[in-house]
């Protein structure tokens, strides 16, 4: 695909806002749009989630789940490239639930609830998923920052991610897999994610190749 003058929305949590950058120029979206002359424009607020949460966050920004906020994205956006979960993972307090679900009660229903209202409102552009990377604390996880019970590690939100993606034929880039960011290698994680969650400027530059060889090759 010729990314040229493309519209790319970004829509994400604090990882799209840019939380780990030295300034806005290096975020992923920036770095893309830089490169390959797409206009790209970033949807991101720090700690939100794909499902909502039943009880208020401390903070009411962190609860504008990504579904409540479709309707604010440009409406003409060729590319729309969804990229969450790891706040789901690590504080969310919906249940993982199961490909079956169709409501935001559970991670996999939101993430059904979501990609069906991007496909309504973008019905002849390209829905993109990116799923979470690699984080420090990811795996033997018995209840999340929230205190909720998790049903699955960080891989398996992954694989909801994947699984629920396929039910509409969107392609997902896997940042779990094939990143190449592992932060419990320290010398990863001083370069690419100093504080284990959020990548650094390098970190984005990754995601950015990543991501603009995956646009290039559909």
């Amino acid at each position: 695909m010729e990314l040229k003058g493309k519209k790319i929305a970004f829509l994400g949590d604090s990882i799209t806002e840019g939380v780990g950058t030295s300034s806005p120029e290096f975020v992923f979206w920036n770095v893309l749009q830089k490169r390959t002359g797409a206009l790209c424009y970033g949807y991101g607020i720090g700690g939100t989630r794909i499902a909502p949460q039943r009880v208020p966050s401390p903070n009411p920004k962190h609860d504008l789940y990504f579904g409540s906020r479709v309707e604010e994205m440009i409406p003409d956006a060729d590319i729309v490239v969804v990229f969450g979960g790891t706040n789901d993972f690590g504080h969310g307090d919906a249940a993982l639930g199961r490909l079956g679900d169709r409501t935001e009660d559970t991670f996999y229903g939101a993430l059904h609830v979501l990609l069906q209202k991007l496909i309504n409102r973008y019905p002849a552009g390209r829905i993109i998923v990116m799923t979470p990377l690699h984080r420090l604390s990811e795996s033997n996880y018995d209840y999340n920052e929230f205190g909720v019970r998790l049903a699955a590690d960080l891989e398996g939100y992954v694989d909801a991610i994947r699984s629920t993606a396929a039910c509409y034929g969107i392609p997902v880039l896997d940042l779990f897999r094939t990143s190449g960011i592992q932060p419990k290698i320290p010398a990863q994680r001083e370069r690419f994610m100093p504080d284990g969650l959020h990548p650094s400027d390098a970190g984005n530059e990754r995601i950015a190749e990543r991501l603009m060889d995956f646009l290039k090759a559909l």
